[in-house]
């Protein structure tokens, strides 16, 4: 009877292994070069971790109860003994419900074999040291808790004479892990004279006890294993649980939700008025480090001083300006840019950060469409935002986009938060310990210890919009879908093809531009020169907004104000008086005020009174007495103007400095060429080099690529050939194995790739000393004595022997291995 793992696998059909590397798509990267090297892989300890990440509670709990009722000499269980156990709690689980858990388990090869002669893959035990959160059993501990254990009446006994204090500490044990640390001195012996109130039947001959910990280990119902821990026996802990059954409490079923479901209308609505302030504030953000970028620190990112001043130009706390810099730089709307002159360090202090050249893009963009941008960054960043602000291990405080931020772990978190949200009925808001509980059951494994960033992710969900008044919004439920689905499809590796790009919507943002108001094109124009904005402006109209008024409030309806500064930069853009009137006339649906004309026809007659020139710099007017005001203007004095004439005034100084000079004294002058005509242009902002945003990334940075059927048959049929590949070259004639042989020549090819990987598997369980033939970098066969450390991620790490050093070596290049005689 077969009972090997690779055995197993040779038997099965083409599509049934495909099926397990659909499963466990780790597995085939790289590809395996025969069905040993794939078994090997299949019990390592790396890829069994990533299979036991993606089960239920219940579905590791049915785990639990093989590994509990194998046999200690043979090492196998059954379907059978498996049922027993887990239906010997007070509330059994059905049998078809356990039944089809240990199908899981066997479909993902974490147990194999006939249902009578189940067997547990290799590396479970390692990687969940205690199963069911009970400890080893007693002859694996002390010989003499053994013998306290073999007396099921004595055992019994002692746990009742236990006190108050020390059942306590069993009772906690009990539930798991079993395995607790000791205060120091616990377990040192009691001052002569103490009071003891051991049973009579215990083991330690009526010695008296100072700790309830000290008394169970006399009592030999803790076990020392090591200075300062103590470990519950699985007989006591068995015991412990009569009545609650040997793998505790069973809930087949994720835990339900008891908040009733929201009006589905309300959700939506509270989730687009959030989407319309995420653009609002990423706006601001942005025009804010546009006037005034951002240094970059020598140690990275943006300092805690500049955080807080763009939050109070965005009129939001620290922890909300860091999400929204956050995700507007894995958007790509903001990057650095390195000042003339300075060094190529990343984070040199020689950089700022600013918006990109793509800002212009997005801001073009429809609301949905750049709420849309923004959300699929924030999806797929691996940026833990709620750490900015906190300490390092060096104590240091972690700014905004710094490197410390960063979380492989942080997309899948989201992704999980998320399909909790989804797999609930429509527009339900689970509290976030209901969340918790959910993500507890369904991956406890990969949700345990962090608890914290999921209540993160929740409270970022609701500041972008993604969820409204606690619940999964229509919009982000489908935006969820079409990540979800590309990422699994993985058709667009290279992320050449995009919605926006092509011109056609994601269903996410149809679904939210029918929630959000249409773009208005108009405004309405005050007595008092404020203007309202009755809805989101369209880009041509707020493009203009930016330029002719200065921005006061935002929300349903914005408010502008038209002031002598917004009139006179209006006209610095390359306006003339005309085409403002024309502007109001045809934007307003109010009359115009005629303070509103009278302010710009008043400006404009201002404006240009004054003509800079490049001779050196010279400034020129028909304004004879202008041209004398200015020249005794004390305020000016810097500039050193000298008369050149009745209508011409001369400095040593540049236009650019002169034009700033006369503007912060109140002028209103305007530059000319040589020619005479006035120069009129749109200030220019500098931008960072354009960035890609990080949308187009991988869920899970750490996850394998999941292939198609048809890709996963062909690995299969090429895992066979290597298998008979394999099979060929062991029926070759074997090498001399002795040890001056391999002394002189190293150990030869007389075994396949994955016979020498199992030969090293086994060695670092063992500890034990192998000769490893392998190809170096430059091609030349070689071989050295090491003793083999870990194997995982396609890399050996072992001790050289003789010089005591760690080595790596690539284990695609390793040619054979054979144990030291």
């Amino acid at each position: 009877m077969t009972t090997s793992l690779a055995d197993h696998l040779r038997a099965l059909p083409d599509e049934s292994l495909a099926a397990l590397l659909q499963l466990r798509p780790d597995l085939v990267v790289p590809v395996p070069a025969d069905v040993s090297a794939l078994a090997i892989r299949a019990e390592s300890r790396v890829s069994v971790a990533r299979a036991l990440d993606g089960l239920d509670q219940f579905t590791l709990q049915i785990l639990d109860a093989a590994r509990l009722t194998r046999h200690p000499e043979e090492g196998t269980t059954s379907t059978d003994a498996v049922l027993a156990m887990a239906t010997a709690g007070p509330h059994p689980p059905a049998p078809t419900t356990v039944r089809g858990a240990v199908d899981r388990l066997r479909a993902r090869f974490l147990l194999y074999g006939p249902e009578h002669a189940l067997r547990v893959a290799g590396s479970v035990d390692e990687v969940s040291a205690y199963p069911a959160g009970l400890g080893r059993p007693a002859a694996e501990l002390d010989a003499r808790t053994a013998a306290l254990c073999a007396d099921p009446a004595k055992l019994r006994r002692t746990l009742l004479a236990a006190p108050p204090s020390a059942r306590a500490i069993l009772d906690r044990l009990a539930a798991g892990p079993p395995v607790g640390s000791v205060p120091p001195g616990a377990l040192q012996a009691p001052p002569v004279g103490a009071e003891d109130d051991l049973p009579p039947d215990a083991t330690n001959g009526g010695a008296p006890t100072g700790s309830p910990i000290r008394w169970l280990v006399d009592a030999r119902l803790l076990v020392p294993v090591s200075a300062g821990t103590v470990e519950l026996p699985r007989e006591v802990g068995l015991l412990l649980r009569r009545d609650s059954g040997p793998l505790g409490p069973l809930r087949t079923s994720p835990p339900s939700v008891t908040a009733p479901p929201r009006e589905p209308k309300a959700v939506d609505s509270a989730g687009a008025g959030q989407t319309m302030e995420l653009v609002r504030h990423t706006e601001a953000l942005l025009e804010s480090l546009a006037a005034e970028p951002a240094p970059v620190l020598r140690s990275g990112g943006v300092g805690v001083r500049d955080l807080r001043r763009l939050a109070r130009a965005v009129g939001l706390d620290e922890p909300a300006t860091a999400l929204v810099f956050e995700v507007a730089y894995a958007a790509g709307l903001v990057g650095e840019l390195d000042l003339p002159g300075a060094t190529t360090s990343r984070y040199g202090a020689d950089q700022q950060v600013l918006p990109t050249g793509g800002y212009e893009v997005w801001r073009a963009m429809s609301l949905a469409h750049r709420w849309e941008q923004l959300a699929r960054a924030w999806l797929t960043m691996t940026r833990q935002v709620g750490l900015v602000g906190q300490r390092d291990d060096r104590d240091r405080p972690i700014s905004a986009l710094s490197a410390e931020a960063e979380r492989a772990g942080a997309p899948a978190a989201r992704l999980a938060v998320l399909a909790v949200l989804a797999d609930l009925e429509p527009a339900t808001a689970p509290t976030p310990d209901e969340v918790l509980e959910l993500l507890d059951w369904r991956a406890p494994r990969r949700s345990r210890g962090r608890e914290a960033a999921h209540r993160e992710v929740l409270a970022e969900a609701a500041q972008l919009g993604v969820t409204g008044l606690g619940a999964l919004t229509s919009y982000g439920r489908l935006l969820l879908a079409d990540v979800t689905e590309a990422d699994e499809r993985g058709d667009d590796p290279l992320g050449l093809r995009s919605d926006a790009e092509s011109g056609d919507p994601s269903s996410a943002v149809r679904a939210l531009d029918a929630l959000l108001p249409a773009p208005v094109d108009h405004f309405l124009v005050q007595a008092d020169l404020s203007v309202v904005v009755p809805g989101p402006p369209d880009p041509a109209l707020a493009a203009e907004l930016d330029v002719v008024a200065e921005h006061e409030s935002a929300g349903g309806a914005s408010v502008h104000r038209i002031t002598t500064a917004s009139v006179r930069r209006a006209l610095d853009a390359g306006y003339t008086a005309d085409d403002l009137h024309a502007l109001f006339r045809r934007r307003s649906r109010t009359p115009i005020p005629q303070g509103l004309t009278y302010l710009v026809d008043d400006v404009a007659r201002k404006h240009g009174g004054l003509r800079l020139g490049s001779a050196g710099g010279y400034v020129r007017s028909d304004d004879e007495a202008l041209l004398a005001e200015v020249l005794a203007d004390r305020r000016l004095e810097s500039m050193a103007f000298r008369r050149l004439a009745p209508t011409v005034l001369v400095t040593p100084y540049q236009v650019g400095r002169m034009l700033i000079a006369l503007r912060d004294a109140g002028y209103a002058p305007v530059p000319e060429d040589t020619s005479g005509a006035t120069v009129l242009s749109r200030p220019k902002t500098r931008r960072a080099p354009a960035r890609a945003s990080v949308s187009t990334r991988a869920l899970d940075p750490l996850a394998a690529p999941k292939l198609a059927m048809p890709r996963l048959l062909g690995v299969v049929e090429q895992i066979r050939r290597g298998d008979a590949a394999a099979r060929a070259a062991r029926r070759a004639p074997a090498v001399v194995r002795g040890s001056a042989a391999r002394v002189a020549a190293g150990p030869m090819p007389a075994h396949s790739h994955s016979e020498a990987l199992a030969v090293l598997q086994q060695a670092v369980r063992d500890k034990a000393l192998v000769w490893v033939g392998y190809v170096d970098a430059h091609g030349a066969t070689a071989s050295r004595l090491l003793r083999p450390v870990s194997i995982g991620a396609g890399y050996l790490r072992a001790e050289d022997d003789r010089t005591e050093m760690l080595h790596t070596f690539a284990l695609h290049r390793i040619t054979a291995a054979v144990r030291e005689d």
